[in-house]
């Protein structure tokens, strides 16, 4: 008697998905940790730049936020090539974001504050498309998921922080990058303490 071929459960797709989602997001976070230590390496010739530090630091935390509330994808009923496809696209921005914060080369550049002044536009352009794909990733879990661990302060969140980039994107002033760096720096942390101290 022939047995019937066996088809995965949406629990064992998912743990597939994150297999290769992992890879990448590891790799960014690699980056990032790699990229922080050159500091420590070279405190005479790599000087810290505010702006730049900030959204290191924002772009580490909201990875490893990413990869602990992408959990609750483990509760998916099914999936799709296209889901699939998104998720790979959301952690490759993550991945771009790192590889421009952290440049193969600095040759060019008088150290990260003329390295960022010059690139900072695409950096911002990575960082809106990254605000937006947020909102759709949290759209594909779920109205109950998001009835259950979101509220109100997850739209005024992303309308503040996708404006604030908008914004750094015409606006030059040093002063507006740093503080706005910073200010997503925390709005991060609030995010994290205040909304996802477990997975449920």
């Amino acid at each position: 008697m022939n047995e019937l071929p066996h088809v995965p459960t949406s629990g064992e797709i998912f743990t597939h998905i994150r297999i290769i989602v992992g890879m990448v997001l590891g790799l960014s976070v690699s980056r990032l940790i790699i990229g922080l230590t050159r500091f420590i390496q070279h405190p005479g010739k790599e000087k810290i730049y505010p702006p730049h530090f900030g959204w290191v630091l924002f772009l580490l935390l909201f990875i490893i936020h990413f990869w602990w509330f992408e959990f609750a994808l483990a509760h998916r009923p099914s999936w799709s090539f296209a889901i699939y496809f998104f998720l790979v696209f959301y952690a490759g921005v993550f991945a771009a974001l790192s590889a421009v914060l952290f440049p193969d080369r600095m040759d060019e550049y008088q150290g990260f504050g003329d390295y960022f002044r010059k690139r900072r536009r695409g950096f911002y352009i990575l960082l809106l498309v990254l605000l937006i794909v947020d909102v759709v990733d949290t759209l594909i879990k779920g109205g109950d998921y998001y009835a259950a661990h979101y509220g109100w302060y997850y739209p005024v969140r992303q309308a503040v922080l996708i404006g604030g980039t908008m914004l750094a994107l015409r606006w030059q002033s040093e002063r507006y990058q740093a503080g706005f760096a910073v200010f997503a720096l925390l709005f991060q942390l609030i995010w994290i303490v205040s909304l996802f101290e477990v997975i449920g």
